[in-house]
């Protein structure tokens, strides 16, 4: 094809498996133009979700994406609008025949390509013998299981083979895992006809997928700021503008709620990125480079991503059964809660055979109001939670403990819920292996193409940021803030480690967002992160910084005993907390033009 050169219009109508079935109806509802309308299903969690649907005869891949294809497959074929979606998930195939059987019932002629190769499972003894020993990614240690008891093994593709089919004629292009920009980059570099080496246009697409990729959350959804925005009711969904040099224009659906500011874009080019750096298995994008440009009322300009070359490695998460977990809930009020939560504590692990010990891994959580609270209406709640390989273990023997101290423990006590079975759950993987032993393929209509192999190069490591030394702030008067009124903040899950994305609106107050994340100090300030390993990577292009706690989430989503498994709550209770800073980093003087 002739490479466009006005920018290509991508819409996104999914952020998760679970968002608004109505999206794409109301995108297209729109009469302003749109190429390609793309989706976001997959996570690590609905990777576990998935593959425990497949092995009980049920769908691998997104059903409610099925639905939304009925909804609008005439109509994006009626417009030309290509379809490009990651919700083929363990089974990119079945999708596809789902979706060539809803144009049949149209009356519609469509060609649909498929995306994968990123499914390992029956690949693990085989990469083992070649010398993979699927080392942990944040951890390092070495995956020792037996390969028959996972339950899905996916890499993590590119969008290099989205462009292939593209190129040969694709209407829609379903894949299994690919990195989840990949759907937006993949698409941008078909219709700008972009070299499998230009890095930075690759980039600035992956960045501009990125901000798109969880829908709602860069127009308004879930920001810290949200009493700003005119009406969260139901934010429009994102559309990117990429032009051909990778630079992009981030908006929204003309008429719909929610906003596109330089903040909900920032908030959402932080969520879940560790370093500077951004590793994709096409590009790798610098986030340090990148420049944020408010055009106009929900126009925000990306620009200056550099890129560069692919990694060596490729990302894969092995999914397999971890055990069975349970939990029981408390509720503390009134005063001496500290007291009250010791005591519940020992009542419920006397009634256990072994006491907490019995269990492989354990965790007691104070949710709500912190125990120092006396007020009447602050509702304190002890949470504990529990998981073992056995499954009788964490079952009813544990559930009902609890509900047995309910008569003779503090005074006040109620549960939250009657006792219950174990569920069991998924541990996700993650690790990385040689890209060589990645084979990505793309059939459109039963045909196989060809798909170009990206050149690669050893990733360099972000070094987090050094400590740095407060005696300049030595002798200035403390002044007490609540941290959100100066700092924004996202926060999610990456594995198991919580990312949390903190920026400045103003960049005067840099050198307090500097102060608050020194990593000593964060752990005094949330004392779960007490014994972490912290990380920051400054982002000084975005008056922001990343803060990535390592091991925070246990093995990951699907695995956690936390109540907030993916951290979403992490940063608002940061920007909850009130301390005492020096004063004069909140009167920092007006910078010189």
């Amino acid at each position: 094809m002739t490479a466009h050169t006005r920018p290509i219009r991508i819409a996104n109508c999914s952020g998760f498996y679970g968002d608004r079935l109505d999206a794409p109806v109301q995108i297209l509802r729109s009469p302003e133009p749109i190429d390609v309308l793309t989706g976001d299903w997959l996570a690590e969690l609905t990777m576990s979700i998935l593959a425990k649907s497949r092995m009980r005869g049920r769908a691998g891949y997104a059903t409610t994406f099925i639905t939304q294809m009925q909804q609008v497959l005439g109509l994006c074929h009626q417009r030309g609008i290509k379809v490009v979606s990651n919700a083929g998930g363990v089974d990119p195939h079945g999708c596809a025949a789902k979706v060539r059987s809803i144009a049949d019932d149209l009356g519609i002629a469509i060609s649909v390509a498929v995306v994968d190769g990123d499914d390992l499972l029956g690949r693990l003894d085989e990469l083992r013998t070649a010398g993979e020993c699927f080392r942990h990614l944040d951890t390092g240690e070495v995956w020792a299981g037996d390969a028959t008891d996972v339950v899905a093994a996916n890499a993590y593709l590119g969008g290099h083979g989205i462009t292939a089919g593209l190129r040969a004629g694709a209407d829609v292009v379903i894949t299994g895992r690919v990195a989840d920009a990949a759907v937006v980059s993949g698409a941008a570099a078909w219709w700008h006809d972009w070299d499998i080496e230009n890095f930075d246009a690759l980039a600035g697409a992956t960045v501009a997928g990125h901000a798109i990729e969880c829908g709602t959350q860069v127009t308004g959804g879930n920001f810290a700021f949200f009493d700003e925005i005119p009406d969260l009711t139901e934010p429009g969904f994102p559309i990117a503008e990429i032009a051909v040099d990778g630079s992009s224009v981030i908006t929204k659906v003309i008429g719909t709620g929610g906003a596109v500011t330089v903040d909900t874009v920032t908030a959402q080019l932080l969520y879940e990125i560790s370093g500077p750096r951004y590793p994709v298995p096409d590009v790798v994008a610098r986030f340090d480079t990148v420049q944020l440009r408010e055009l106009g009322t929900d126009r925000v300009q990306i620009s200056a991503a550099c890129g560069e070359p692919a990694p060596e490695c490729a990302k894969a998460l092995l999914t397999y059964p971890g055990g069975f977990r349970n939990a029981m809930t408390l509720a503390i009020t009134g005063a001496e809660r500290h007291a009250k939560a010791e005591l519940a504590q020992r009542a419920v692990w006397a009634q256990i055979p072994g006491g907490q010990e019995r269990f492989a891994e354990s965790l007691v959580e104070v949710i709500g109001a912190g125990l120092d609270s006396v007020a009447p209406d602050d509702q304190s709640y002890l949470r504990l939670s529990v998981s073992d390989p056995d499954s009788a273990v964490v079952g009813r023997e544990f559930s009902s403990a609890a509900v047995a101290t309910a008569l003779g423990s503090y005074p006040g006590l109620y549960l939250t819920t009657p006792p219950g079975p174990a569920a069991e759950f998924m541990v996700g993987w993650p690790t990385l292996i040689d890209v060589c032993h990645v084979h990505p393929r793309i059939t459109l209509d039963g045909s196989q193409l060809q798909i170009m192999t990206p050149t690669t190069a050893e990733l360099a490591v972000d070094q987090p940021r050094n400590t740095k030394p407060d005696n300049e702030f030595s002798s200035t008067e403390p002044a007490p803030i609540t941290i959100g009124e100066y700092l924004g903040a996202r926060s999610g899950d990456k594995g198991g480690n919580a990312n949390l994305g903190l920026w400045v609106r103003d960049e005067r107050y840099l050198p307090l967002l500097t102060y608050l994340t020194e990593p000593g100090r964060l752990a005094s300030l949330l004392p779960e992160f007490t014994g972490r390993d912290i990380r920051v990577y400054p982002l000084p292009n975005l008056n922001a910084v990343n803060v990535v706690i390592a091991g925070l989430l246990g093995h990951g989503v699907a695995a956690s005993l936390r109540e907030d498994p993916q951290a979403k709550s992490l940063g608002e209770r940061f920007r909850a907390v009130r301390t005492a800073v020096p004063g004069s980093l909140l009167s920092q003087p007006t910078p010189e033009a």
